[in-house]
């Protein structure tokens, strides 16, 4: 520092770029394109800055940043009252880049849990959208969609909804929109809103005022409650059991507005065949995910997903298709008492369950995370339910069942002794004098017998099939259980919601339990 003529202090460029923390070449350049200006030079003609050529500096290097470029901070500096204005014009700039920044932030986050080079594309491409765009993205659709269906207010409620698309969505909005042009290309989603404008224009159904909303959403509640406690309790849709939540449900859903035939007006197979085709119409997994982000994008709460729920009650309906059918069919089959099973019901039953015991005694904790042939389940997981299969029958064959849920852990620390304890109090629960002749509600205790040695024999397959072991386990036990699975399971239906999948192929001359095997649903290993 030195002082100049007029006794003011001035600095050269390197002690200014010290003061300042920018380059030389830097102050250098500022003073070449206008940002500051030298208050002279030394006879060397070397640069020098004052005091307030320091502070227009370090103004600079603040407003460079924050990312404005050379103009506009240029412009900020030479008008005093420039600055309020620049700065807000930056704001802005500063906002758009954001909100593009975050839109690319969404789409690589979605690439990085799903999507394929073309959805990439796709993505990329709607991102980029105006909300003018997207809006006409969306009205397109719905417009072909709905085609030449005549029902004007359907249609419009349709499209009102899409009008709240935002034009500044948060971030929740803009993932909630790159998956809502996903889905808008998919080919699920254009045919399953189809068959719901089809369903809507046969039977009448229009946009629905607040109080019908209201009550639609008090049913929707109602139906999905009990359905959750029957899945709690472990009771599978196409059960026996299934029949007295049906029989609830049917009983709400009459007197309210969404059973829209004033004719129908008591339980029966009309009213069951109404609203088995109500759910599967609007139960489209797409549809429903379609309706929560469009929730999403119009800034309002998304309704919990039901689609478990749907598919649960389409099962017992189809299995319960009029009131006492399902029970009916069954004391029609209990009716015969032969016994199908070598050395009898309860024989056959204790081979199975030292057959199984000595696969879960092979059993290592190492093999708990092995996959099964039972979809989404593990080692472990089937380890539980083969110990839960023998609680709830043996405690059904004692008159006292259990009150924890399927869903608890059954197994602890010890998965051996966790089998063999459950095994021994069913073994004991079914050699009560006289319980193959005890009625069970329409089935006489053998036929709880029967149905833990089937649930323990198929079972015991997937576990041999998931550590590797021989599947022909028991083959003349097999060879008797084909015809009466075939008898008991035949006429289930075969949906998402049952307790058994679709028929699989088993190849020609294939061991007998791998063809029991591939009836209830599973896919023969090659």
């Amino acid at each position: 520092m030195r002082m100049d003529d007029a006794s003011r202090p001035t600095w050269n460029i390197g002690a200014v770029a010290r003061q300042t923390g920018l380059p030389v070449k830097v102050v250098r350049h500022w003073s070449d394109v206008g940002v500051v200006t030298p208050v002279g030079r030394t006879v060397g003609g070397y640069r020098r800055y004052d005091t307030a050529g320091v502070a227009r500096l370090q103004l600079a290097r603040t407003l460079r940043d924050l990312g404005m470029g050379l103009g506009e901070i240029r412009a900020a500096l030479d008008r005093e009252d420039g600055l309020t204005e620049v700065a807000a014009a930056h704001v802005e700039a500063l906002e758009t880049q954001i909100r593009r920044l975050r839109t690319h932030q969404a789409v690589l986050r979605t690439v990085t849990r799903r999507t394929t080079h073309e959805g990439l594309a796709l993505m990329t491409r709607t991102a980029h959208m105006s909300p003018d765009e997207r809006r006409k993205l969306v009205h397109t659709f719905l417009t072909d969609t709905l085609g030449d269906l005549d029902m004007p207010q359907f249609r419009e409620g349709f499209l009102a909804a899409v009008s709240a698309l935002p034009e500044d969505p948060t971030d929740e909005q803009v993932e909630a929109w790159l998956e809502l042009g996903e889905l808008v290309a998919d080919g699920d989603l254009r045919p399953a809103m189809r068959r719901i404008g089809e369903y809507a224009a046969r039977h009448g159904q229009e946009v629905q005022q607040s109080a019908v909303e209201a009550e639609m959403r008090a049913l929707t509640n109602k139906w999905t409650g009990l359905v959750r406690e029957a899945i709690q309790a472990g009771t599978a849709a196409d059960s026996p059991a299934s029949e007295q939540v049906v029989a609830d449900i049917i009983a709400a859903w009459l007197p309210s507005r969404a059973n829209a035939d004033p004719a129908v007006t008591c339980d029966g197979a009309e009213a069951r065949t109404r609203l088995c085709e109500q759910l599967s119409v609007a139960g489209e997994p797409a549809v429903e995910r379609f309706w929560q982000l469009l929730c999403v994008l119009g800034g309002r709460p998304a309704p919990a997903g039901i689609a478990e729920e749907g598919q649960w009650l389409i099962t017992a309906l189809r299995a319960n298709p009029e009131p006492g059918a399902r029970n009916a069919r069954l004391e029609a089959l209990y009716t015969d008492d032969t016994d199908p099973w070598p050395g009898g019901v309860l024989d056959t039953f204790a081979r199975v369950q030292d057959t199984v015991g000595t696969l879960v005694r092979a059993t290592a904790p190492e093999q708990f995370g092995l996959p099964t042939p039972c979809e989404n389940w593990t080692v472990r997981d089937l380890l539980d339910h083969l110990v839960w299969e023998n609680i709830i029958w043996g405690g059904l064959a004692e008159g006292t069942p259990p009150i924890d849920g399927h869903a608890n852990d059954h197994l602890g620390d010890n998965h051996i002794a966790a089998f063999e304890t459950a095994a021994a109090h069913a073994r004991d629960a079914f050699r009560q004098p006289g319980l193959l002749d005890r009625s069970f509600g329409p089935a006489p205790g053998r036929r709880v017998v029967e149905q833990l040695l089937i649930e323990l024999l198929v079972h015991g397959w997937d576990l041999a099939t998931a550590l590797g072991r021989d599947r022909d386990l028991e083959p003349d036990i097999a060879r008797a259980a084909l015809p009466v699975v075939r008898e008991i399971y035949g006429d289930l239906p075969r949906t998402a919601g049952g307790s058994i999948a679709s028929v699989q192929p088993a190849p020609e001359g294939a061991p007998a339990l791998d063809e029991v095997a591939a009836f209830l649903g599973r896919r023969i290993p090659h």
